[in-house]
């Protein structure tokens, strides 16, 4: 497995390499010791204590999620189908926040994302269906839910299919201004 710095600070993309032949394929989606050698924290990975997958039909978006306190730290990746996924930085004192950048994941070439705690989080299928399997370091606590529209203006995310469902949560979620007053940024309101 490969492991590549973003565009966003502390964000990792980790690039499987698939064996392919006759029968198909088979790949390693996650190595604890490659992942721990490249963060430089032993034991890192073990961190991880819950698994969650969704299924989403074509054009669904979910999103933008993320956590307040100590946030949350993710691995995610789609198992089936493909998805437009997107992070926006919300740590105030990190040097790309944000910022947002978007990758494409999918079931072809496996690559799956780290994401750190301080970051929003939400996607859009691509294909008929589309499995994402996420990997936390914490229980989820709903008490701790963040979000921000999917459409808000100031994100201005530019998904790439038009929108076919959104959740009642989803689409009541806040705008940026509102998150950036809640996580006590300067001349936010």
């Amino acid at each position: 497995m490969r492991i590549e710095q973003t565009d966003l600070a502390d964000v990792l993309l980790l690039v499987p390499q698939p064996f392919r032949d006759d029968r198909g394929l088979f790949t390693r989606t996650f190595d604890a010791d490659e992942f721990d050698a490249h963060c430089g924290v032993p034991g890192a990975a073990a961190a991880f204590v819950q698994d969650s997958q969704s299924r989403s039909a074509r054009g669904v978006v979910r999103g933008m999620h993320g956590r307040s306190g100590r946030g949350e730290a993710k691995l995610v990746r789609c198992a089936h189908g493909a998805v437009h996924d997107v992070l926006v930085d919300i740590r105030p004192d990190s040097p790309t926040f944000g910022r947002q950048q978007a990758f494409r994941l999918d079931d072809e070439d496996f690559r799956h994302l780290y994401v750190p705690p301080g970051f929003l989080h939400g996607f859009q299928a691509l294909t008929a269906t589309a499995d994402v399997c996420y990997r936390i370091d914490r229980p989820h606590d709903p008490g701790e839910d963040l979000g921000v529209a999917y459409d808000d203006p100031e994100l201005g995310i530019d998904w790439p299919q038009p929108v076919t469902v959104v959740s009642a949560r989803d689409r009541a979620a806040g705008d940026w201004a509102r998150l950036l007053g809640a996580l006590g940024v300067p001349g936010a309101r």
